[in-house]
């Protein structure tokens, strides 16, 4: 119940529309008409590249989703789609230590992202502001996926996108009527089930309650990964009038992989890990010896030595254990309600619980009962509420816009120690949550209020069709420290920008081909936590920068044109973006130590690029998609800073931002009958730096999934599906996430990341 009422309050927050070289961390629109879900299905478009849109936006059915292995994330499903780069070191795209996705030379932290309009934040590990997508919903309830390249639509619940918005629809209960379920068993252990009841009638109350849960081996070393989630939906129609309402909760344990240099990957190997629980004892004996050599902590046992064993070289070869933990609650309750002919007024009021802890067995800081490690854990504590609210209506031409959102985020982030037992018998577990802690270097309490708004006019003058609009927001964070022994920053920062213009036009040019131009100026709100952004700097830091420093802001401007004649759906689109302002994030030390950061605003970003989409509908049941992207992405200045009254100079000028690959091509072939049905797609990805000077980079790849399946009618509600998913087919190994523990200047950095090789995964699903 209390959630539910904590729902109804801040629903009634808005009662009408509108409130009218070190390693280094690159922190660095549309009317409600065209933002609005879909018709979902069973015969629908699994792939639609915008058409009528005024930017560049695509869209992806449920069924992209369940063509893939069961389970897998949708951000995998997108990134088929041009400019998408997306990296996971596991099969499914969920874990998240190693989940990255950037659109355009954008990093995730400079997206938006949305279910049903719930902000999701900038879904980084760090959990400052919301939560990933594959913790907020189940993959299979997920109805239509949404990715606008540029920086997104306009009335997104977002003040990250600097980039491009990802926005997540859940499915409508109407379409999960019946018994839906599923069980899966593949490589690495992996067992994952799924069921999902819906009820009542399509055009009455409806709903559905579906849990899931997924079981597996890391697909290296010791460990594993965890999933439990339960989603439920409902709809009940008031007259004309219509009320929703979503809750899920989610509870996901994972134990994390080693992250990796070059130099690492060539002396160790692609499956070199963790020690993990069942090599305790020699994780003890080279946190000693790391120890006796003077590179961690105080010396506890001279007799170790200093010579580690073969083949390891440094105390950051490999660590204990590591893992990330999450627990999340997420409601929201909507109404929907159209008058007076052509308006309608929307409001949705949500709620978001998070509790979570990320865990790493350190070797810089002993366990008082002698052991030469501690568990170190950086943990969350999320509470967050808001509303967002629209009304619009049609006069004449015009189609009128106006809305609103608004958030309070408590949020809490600490840095505690908890000691192991004993150098025989760790005493923890990494996949449960730890309590009583021997110290505690900081915590510190973040409250952030947000409010946004917009105004969009979608003016049809026949063929041609214009948007135009603009958004403004004000973001307010005030840090103050629980527990401060670290000289972490606390204080008062406010992000605020009341006009952000859009404008966007489309025009039918006849036999099915359409031409569309945008431009859009977003600006983005600085993190509000202790391990990322301004307040990750020290006291003496932050009040040095905070008030000088400027948010980063985007300038975009993107053409091109669309060919649908039902058989062929294509896109062609250019972009030119301008980024100012850009964060750049210097750490003070290798990841697992945390010390404080640097920050400082060091130039621009230039981006240019070209992208193509086709879509072909062949004879017999046979399909074919491609889509191609050149995207040259370049800092504009050198970085220049100072440290101890010494000036650096790093030539950054000219040279290709990090993570941002100039080519990404993919193609694929798929044949769907009654009951054979099959995909094949390749994935190719140049080469990436890791570097900001270009000097370190990870070659490119291409990369191959196959599915086939067959499905048997029985006369049930669906047929009996049986599916075979292999993942990385040929067995390719190569470095998947990049950036895992930020850039660098230069140099090698372990910040690495190997892929899973080949995966195997076995479906059987059915419907009654």
């Amino acid at each position: 119940m209390r959630i539910v009422a904590v729902l109804l309050a801040s629903t009634s927050l808005i009662a009408a529309p509108a409130v009218a070289a070190p390693a280094v961390v690159d922190q660095g629109t549309a009317p409600a008409a065209e933002t609005a879900l879909p018709a979902e299905g069973g015969d629908s478009e699994i792939v639609v590249l915008g058409q009528g849109q005024t930017r560049q936006v695509q869209e992806l059915s449920t069924r992209e989703l369940t063509i893939l292995a069961s389970g897998t994330s949708p951000l995998k499903a997108v990134e088929k789609l041009p400019s998408v780069n997306f990296q996971s070191a596991d099969a499914f795209g969920n874990y998240e230590w190693s989940t990255r996705i950037t659109i355009r030379g954008f990093n995730q932290n400079q997206l938006g992202f949305t279910l049903d309009g719930i902000p999701l934040g900038d879904m980084t590990y760090g959990n400052h502001n919301g939560l990933h997508i594959s913790r907020a919903i189940t993959s299979e309830n997920i109805g239509i996926t949404r990715v606008s390249q540029g920086s997104g639509t306009i009335n997104t619940q977002s003040t990250n996108n600097l980039g491009g918005t990802l926005e997540f629809f859940s499915l409508d209960p109407k379409d999960a009527l019946g018994v839906t379920a599923s069980g899966s068993y593949g490589s690495a252990n992996t067992y994952r089930g799924f069921a999902r009841i819906g009820i009542g009638t399509e055009d009455g109350a409806r709903a559905y309650t579906s849990v899931q849960y997924q079981d597996g081996d890391k697909w290296k070393g010791d460990g594993k990964q965890r999933t439990l989630m339960v989603n439920a939906k409902g709809v009940v129609p008031l007259g004309d009038a219509e009320l929703d309402g979503y809750i899920s909760y989610s509870d996901r344990a994972e134990q994390d992989y080693q992250d990796f240099t070059l130099g690492m990957i060539n002396r160790l190997g692609y499956d070199w890990d963790n020690f993990g629980p069942e090599n305790y004892a020699l994780a003890v004996q080279v946190a000693d010896i790391g120890a006796n050599r003077g590179e961690t902590t105080t010396p506890l046992n001279p007799a170790a030595g200093t010579t580690y064993p073969s083949p390891i070289q440094t105390a950051d070869d490999a660590y204990y254990d590591a893992s990330g933990l999450r627990k999340d609650t997420l409601g929201a309750i909507g109404l929907t309600v159209p008058f007076a002919d052509t308006a309608v007024f929307r409001i949705k009021g949500y709620y978001h619980e998070n509790d979570g802890q990320g865990t790493w067995g350190t070797p810089y800081l002993n366990s008082p009962s002698g052991v030469p490690m501690s568990l170190r854990t950086t943990e969350y504590d999320l509470k967050r509420k808001g509303a967002f609210a629209s009304i619009s209506n049609t006069y004449g031409m015009h189609n009128l816009t106006v809305g609103g959102w608004y958030e309070k985020n408590d949020f809490i982030q600490s840095r505690k120690f908890y000691g192991y037992e004993s150098r025989t018998n760790p005493g923890r577990d990494h996949l449960k949550f730890q309590s009583n802690p021997f110290a505690t270097q900081w915590s510190i309490a973040f409250e952030t209020d947000t409010i946004q708004y917009y105004v969009t006019d979608d003016i049809d003058l026949g063929d041609l069709k214009v948007n135009i609009g603009w958004k403004g927001f004000s973001v307010d964070t005030n840090a103050f420290a629980l527990v401060n022994t670290n000289n972490r920053a606390t204080g008062d920062l406010k992000t605020e920008d009341w006009f952000q213009p859009h404008v966007g036009l489309n025009y039918k040019l006849g036999g099915g081909i359409e031409a569309f131009a945008g431009f859009t100026q977003v600006t983005r709100a600085f993190q509000a936590s202790t391990t990322s952004g301004p307040f990750s700097s020290t006291q003496d830091g932050f009040n040095a920068i905070k008030d000088t420093i400027k948010p980063e802001s985007s300038d975009t401007y993107e053409a091109g044109l669309r060919y649908n004649t039902g058989v062929i759906n294509a896109t062609l689109a250019g972009y030119y973006v301008d980024f100012r302002d850009r964060l750049l994030v210097i750490p003070t030390s290798v990841g697992i130590v945390g010390s404080a950061n640097a920050l400082q605003n060091v130039g621009s970003v230039r981006a240019l690029g070209i992208e193509a989409a086709v879509d072909v509908r062949l004879p017999m049941g046979f399909g074919a998609f491609a889509s191609y992207s050149y995207n040259d992405t370049t800092y504009r200045d050198d970085v220049t800073f100072t440290t101890g009254g010494v000036t650096t100079v790093i030539p950054t000028a000219g040279k290709t931002v990090t993570d941002a690959p100039k080519h990404l091509l993919r193609g694929e072939l798929s044949y769907d009958s009654a009951g054979a049905f099959g995909r094949i797609g390749v994935n190719y990805m140049s080469k990436r730096y890791f570097t900001y000077t270009n000097d370190m980079s990870v070659p490119g790849r291409a990369i191959v999934d196959a599915t086939i399946g067959y499905r048997l009618d029985i006369g049930q509600r669906q047929p009996i599906e049986l599916q075979v998913n292999a993942v990385n087919l040929f067995d390719k190994r190569y470095v998947s996430t990049i950036g895992s523990n930020g850039f660098g200047f230069s140099g090698d950095n372990q910040t690495l990341l190997p892929a899973a090789p080949r995966q195997v995964f076995v479906t059987l699903k059915a419907g009654f």
